[in-house]
C-alpha cells in the first residue's frame, strides 16, 4: 500500500512539475514574441489600407509604400482633424465601447448595427507627390449576418469618387457572405459614385446592376445568395458616408477647409 502512495505521489509530482514547465516556457515565448506579433498586426492593417486604395505592390514593402500616407485623427461631429491625439496610438475600436469617446445610437439612427459611435477615428490621406491630396482612405464596420465586418473604403480626392473597398475582419460564411474578399466583387466598387446631388446614393442591390440603368453609377452588383450580408454592407457604407459619419470631413476637404 505505502508503495502504490509512492508511486502515485512521483506521477502527481512529475506531472506538477511538467505543467509548470510548460507554463514558463509559454508564458515567456507569449511575451517574447508580443512585440513581433503587434508588429505583423500593424504591417497587416497597413496593407490593407493601402489594398483598399489600390496603392499595394507586393514587390515592395509595406512600410515604403506607406511614406506617402498620412494617418489624422478626425472630429465625426465637426469633420475637423484634431491634433491632441496621436493616430498612431489611438484604438479607435476601444474608444468605440468607452461611453466618455462616443455615443450610443438608436434603433433609426443605426443602420449598421454599430450600437455606438466613437466621437473620433483615424484617417488616411495620400499624397499625390506635390503636396496635394490624391486619396482619402477611411475606416468603416457594420454587421452582417454573423459578425461585424471591419475595413475601410478609399475615395478619389473630389471625395466622391470611390477607388476601391475592402473587409480585414469578419467573420461571415465562407463562399457566400464571406465573398466580400473576393477580388472581382471588391473590383466592382472601383469608378462608382458615393453621392449625388449632396446625398449618400451608393447602394449594394440585391441583383445585379443594369449598366443602362441612370442609377448604375450608383450601384454595386449583391453577393448571391448572401442577402443579409449584401444588406450589411449596403447600410455600413452608406452610414459611414452619411452625416453621423465621414460626410462632415468630406465636406470640410471639398471646400478646402481643413
Amino acid at each position: 500500500m505505502s508503495a502504490n502512495n509512492e508511486t502515485l505521489s512521483r506521477v502527481l509530482t512529475v506531472a506538477l512539475g511538467l505543467c509548470i514547465v510548460c507554463s514558463v516556457v509559454v508564458s515567456t515565448a507569449a511575451v517574447a514574441l508580443k512585440p513581433q506579433q503587434e508588429a505583423n498586426k500593424a504591417r497587416d492593417l497597413k496593407r490593407n489600407i493601402l489594398m483598399a486604395g489600390g496603392l499595394y505592390d507586393p514587390e515592395r514593402s509595406v512600410e515604403e509604400q506607406f511614406e506617402t500616407i498620412e494617418a489624422r485623427v478626425v472630429d465625426l461631429d465637426t469633420g475637423l482633424f484634431v491634433d491632441d491625439v496621436d493616430p498612431e496610438t489611438f484604438d479607435q475600436r476601444k474608444s468605440s465601447k468607452d461611453p466618455s469617446q462616443s455615443r450610443a445610437l438608436s434603433g433609426d439612427e443605426d443602420p449598421a448595427k454599430i450600437i455606438r459611435r466613437e466621437n473620433r477615428a483615424v484617417v488616411y490621406l495620400v499624397n499625390n507627390g506635390n503636396g496635394g491630396l490624391d486619396r482619402i482612405i477611411l475606416p468603416i464596420h457594420g454587421y452582417g449576418l454573423w459578425s461585424t465586418l471591419y475595413g475601410f473604403v478609399a475615395l478619389e480626392s473630389d471625395a466622391n469618387t470611390i477607388v476601391g473597398l475592402g473587409f480585414y475582419e469578419h467573420g461571415e460564411t465562407p463562399g457566400l457572405g464571406g465573398e466580400v474578399d473576393n477580388p472581382s466583387w471588391k473590383a466592382k466598387w472601383s469608378g462608382k459614385l458615393a453621392y449625388k446631388e449632396g446625398d449618400v446614393a451608393i447602394t449594394v442591390l440585391k441583383g445585379t446592376v443594369n449598366p443602362a440603368s441612370a442609377n448604375a453609377q450608383w450601384q454595386v452588383d449583391g453577393l448571391s445568395g448572401a442577402t443579409l450580408t449584401t444588406k450589411g454592407v449596403s447600410n455600413l457604407v452608406q452610414y459611414w458616408l452619411g452625416d453621423d459619419g465621414f460626410a462632415p470631413l468630406l465636406g470640410n476637404l471639398r471646400g478646402g477647409n481643413v
